[in-house]
């Protein structure tokens, strides 16, 4: 009888912790496996006041990252810790505009995910201003989906 084992990193192990003890992330629109990933942390890190681990996720070094992520996690904190939807927006191939609906208090939040200069996703912290942080997305339709963000992009 063989005995199988396995390598698991600890970031593997860390994300299957995050996933089994948050809500699950409500998606539209097309994301790639890169911005969803990111987005879901982004979204756990608010729900768990984890304004470090959400300035981490920052793709650029920069110095408002965790002035953004303080302000991210006081504006949205509790409102993540219930049902969000993610509204993904453009083909995701380095870039994603992201619409994420809190279904608790009714707030919405524009976020932008991109691959950073290292090659991996990361979020975009550029909000020291806590009225920046806070400003709802004019452009975005009231529910999730309303603007054509179900579609790919490709030509039909």
């Amino acid at each position: 009888m063989g005995v199988l084992t396995g390598c698991t990193s600890d970031e593997s192990l860390t994300y299957q912790s995050d996933y089994s003890s948050h809500r699950p992330l409500r998606v539209v629109g097309y994301p790639s496996t890169g911005s969803l990933r990111t987005v879901q942390e982004a979204v756990w890190r608010l729900a768990d006041g984890d304004v470090e681990g959400l300035a981490a996720l920052a793709v650029d070094d920069d110095t408002h990252a965790t002035s953004t992520a303080r302000n991210w996690v006081r504006a949205f904190g509790s409102a993540a810790q219930g049902d969000v939807t993610a509204d993904f927006y453009d083909d995701g191939l380095v870039r994603q505009v992201v619409v994420l609906y809190f279904a608790r208090s009714g707030l919405t939040k524009e976020i932008e995910v991109r691959v950073g200069e290292v090659g991996t996703w990361g979020l975009t912290l550029a909000e020291p201003d806590p009225a920046d942080a806070t400003v709802t997305p004019t452009w975005a339709p009231p529910t999730p989906g309303g603007s054509g963000s179900r579609t790919s992009g490709a030509p039909s």
